[in-house]
């Protein structure tokens, strides 16, 4: 009898796996054994776990060269590592699974000699043991596919708290994720509100430069406009109808004063062909402000006494009304394309500018357009300014000039 090497063997979790190679290596030959040769074979097996402390290799499990008429059996020694910390346990019961399986050798040994000669008693009697050896490691088996089912119910306990610990992380993680979205959202508001201040910012610095550039200039500002005479008595006239010239340039004086070419929408006003209708649809629009505003300040209180031989129409204008009348209507179209002029320049040109001519200057037809001399015949002679009528415009590089009532030179003086 004689049982095939055995490697070195280290303990492995699966321990079935390890039970189906023990299977292979252990496999008994039978070499034909007889009583005489064997007279006891219960020495040969010493268990390789007991009580003593297991020692790193366990050496062999029968004594040293046991012989009978020069003939030796003993089963080769297993040879194994001890596992050390937390796989101590399961090298135990590796151990445990070793000596079963010797255990199942010597008794098969018996088996053998129980067969030459045959005794049936000894037969019977090893045959048990065999089965209750097989039995231990059935019953091994069924612990370890016991302990296996225990394992995966903690496992699968443990995964189900995880999973719900993984569900309340990744909501908890759409919370912030929604919060940080409003946050962005916000900051993002924040910073056009920010860009949008800081070009309000940069417009009035822009515009106060103008300002101290055109106070440096040579045109009139809106302080020197408003030290002129309103009506030009003084002013000599080519002409008697002439004088005309004169209240038009009072009514554009008195409408332009005090104004400032800024952006604004003016399509709530252009849309309607008669502009009372746009009044009465926003009575309290910046149009409707700058129609009473103007119509209290070109309208004087004297004027209006003497064409109506009342003041209704400075009473309702002066409480928020607009009357449907021909002469207040004919005074709002003119209002609204002095509206429209304002707020489209500078819609068209932010930097667009309007400036104004003074009395006793030179013509200059490069600025001044005359309304009473052609331009050919100005342009020969010389020749004054006795006033302005309208102030000129400049948006980007279109300049639209000045008009003005001229008279020569030699004429004025």
């Amino acid at each position: 009898m004689e049982c095939s090497n055995t490697k070195l063997i280290k303990p492995n979790p699966n321990i079935s796996e390890i039970v189906s190679k023990l299977a292979k290596v252990c496999t008994l030959k039978s070499i034909g054994v007889f009583s005489s040769e064997l007279p006891n074979l219960h020495h040969l097996h010493k268990p390789v776990c007991d009580n003593a402390s297991v020692s790193g290799n366990t050496s062999s499990v029968a004594s040293d060269d046991n012989r009978s008429h020069g003939q030796k059996i003993h089963p080769h020694p297993i040879e194994f590592e001890v596992p050390k910390g937390e796989g101590f346990c399961a090298g135990l019961e590796i151990m445990k699974i070793f000596d079963v399986v010797s255990a199942i050798k010597l008794a098969y040994l018996e088996l053998q000699q129980a067969h030459i000669p045959y005794d049936p008693h000894k037969v019977v009697s090893a045959d048990k043991r065999v089965s209750a050896e097989l039995e231990k490691l059935c019953k091994f088996k069924v612990e370890y596919k016991e302990k296996q089912c225990r394992i995966a119910m903690l496992n699968a306990g443990r995964f189900d708290r995880l999973r719900s610990e993984i569900k309340a992380k990744e909501a908890l993680l759409g919370k912030l994720k929604g919060k940080n979205n409003v946050k962005d959202s916000k900051i993002l508001r924040l910073r056009q509100e920010l860009h949008d201040l800081e070009m309000v910012n940069k417009n009035l610095t822009e515009k106060i430069k103008r300002i101290n550039k055109m106070k440096n200039a040579s045109v009139s500002t809106v302080a020197k406009f408003h030290e002129q005479k309103w009506i030009e008595n003084d002013a000599v006239y080519v002409k008697r109808g002439d004088k005309k010239y004169a209240f038009e340039a009072y009514i554009a004086r008195r409408m332009f004063h005090g104004v400032s070419l800024r952006s604004y929408d003016v399509g709530d006003v252009v849309k309607f062909d008669d502009p009372i209708d746009a009044l009465m649809e926003n009575p309290g629009s910046d149009f409707s402000k700058f129609c009473r505003t103007k119509y209290l300040l070109v309208v004087h209180r004297t004027m209006e006494e003497s064409f109506f031989g009342n003041l209704d129409h400075r009473s309702l204008v002066s409480n928020g009304k607009h009357p449907r009348t021909e002469f207040y209507q004919l005074f709002t179209k003119m209002a609204k394309w002095v509206w429209v002029l304002l707020g489209s320049a500078a819609s068209i040109d932010p930097n667009a500018t309007m400036f104004y001519t003074d009395n006793g200057s030179m013509f200059s037809s490069l600025y001044m357009e005359s309304v009473n001399v052609e331009r050919e015949i100005a342009e020969q002679g010389t020749y004054s300014v006795q006033f302005m009528i309208m102030p000129g415009i400049k948006i980007g590089q279109t300049l639209v000039k000045s008009q003005v009532y001229i008279s020569k030179q030699s004429e004025a003086l």
